[in-house]
C-alpha cells in the first residue's frame, strides 16, 4: 500500500470511530508500526486535516470533516446499496472491507436501505491465515502489470508452476478466475483462484504490452470466459 493510499485509509478509520483510536490499533489494522502511524498522523495534521488527540490516548476526526452531499436518486441510491451487498459474494476480503467503508459513507448522508439484503453465499473468502492466496495481489498485479509467479494445482490435481502477465480478474457466482497470458504454454490461460497454492509478485513489468494483451484476450473470448489452464 501506498503512503498516500494508506493515509486516506486512516482517515476513513477515524471517520467511522465514535471514540479515540490508538495508535497501535491504527497501526494493527493498516499492518504498519505505530512509528508510521505517528508520521502519517503528523503529516495529516500538517495539511490541516482535523486530526485531534496525542500518543497514550489516541486520535479522532474532528466532526464536520466529511464528505460532501451525494447526488444519487432513490433507485440509485438501492442500486449502491445491492451491488456494494453483492461484493459478499466474490470471496475478495479486501474489496469486501472497501464496500462496507463505501456503504458507510453513503448511509452518512442518505437514508438506509436494511430491506435490501443479498444472500452471501458465493466464492470462499480468501483468508490468508487458511492457506489462501489474497484477490487483492491479483488485483495490484492486473492494475501495475506485473507480472506474477504461480504456483497452481489444475482439475487433475497436477501441480505446475507458471509466470504469469495477469490481466483480468473475472468474478463468477462460486469462483474468481483470473485471466493472464501464461509464459509457460505461450497464450492466454483462466486460472481458479481457489487452486493457487501460492502467487508472488516479481519485480519485472509488463506495461507496454498490458493493453494490447488485453484488447486479444477480449476478441478471443468473446465475453465466454472460456476456462482452460
Amino acid at each position: 500500500m501506498t503512503r498516500s493510499n494508506r493515509m486516506f485509509e486512516l482517515i476513513q478509520i477515524l471517520r467511522a470511530a465514535s471514540a479515540p483510536v490508538r495508535a497501535e490499533d491504527l497501526a494493527a489494522q493498516l499492518e504498519v508500526s505505530k512509528r508510521t502511524i505517528y508520521r502519517d498522523i503528523a503529516a495529516l495534521q500538517a495539511m490541516r486535516t482535523p486530526v485531534e488527540g496525542e500518543a497514550g490516548i489516541g486520535y479522532m476526526l474532528r466532526k464536520g470533516y466529511d464528505l460532501p452531499p451525494l447526488n444519487f436518486d432513490e433507485e440509485e441510491i438501492e442500486a449502491l446499496h445491492v451491488g456494494l451487498a453483492m461484493l459478499m459474494r466474490t470471496g475478495d476480503g479486501a474489496l469486501q472491507q472497501a464496500a462496507a467503508r463505501v456503504g458507510r459513507k453513503i448511509c452518512d448522508v442518505h437514508a438506509s436501505a436494511e430491506w435490501l439484503q443479498v444472500a452471501p453465499y458465493g466464492a470462499p473468502l480468501d483468508d490468508p491465515d487458511n492457506g489462501c492466496v489474497s484477490k487483492a495481489i491479483l488485483r495490484q498485479a492486473v492494475r501495475s502489470a506485473q507480472k506474477l509467479q504461480l504456483v497452481y494445482v489444475n482439475e487433475a490435481g497436477e501441480q505446475s508452476e507458471r509466470i504469469l502477465r495477469p490481466l483480468a480478474l473475472i468474478y463468477h457466482i462460486d469462483c474468481t478466475l483470473l485471466a493472464a497470458w501464461c509464459e509457460l504454454r505461450s497464450g492466454f490461460r483462466h486460472f481458479r483462484t481457489d487452486r493457487m497454492m501460492s502467487a508472488d509478485l516479481l519485480e519485472a513489468h509488463f506495461t507496454r504490452e498490458a493493453a494490447l494483451l488485453r484488447k486479444l484476450w477480449r476478441e478471443q473470448e468473446r465475453d465466454t470466459f472460456v476456462y482452460k489452464a
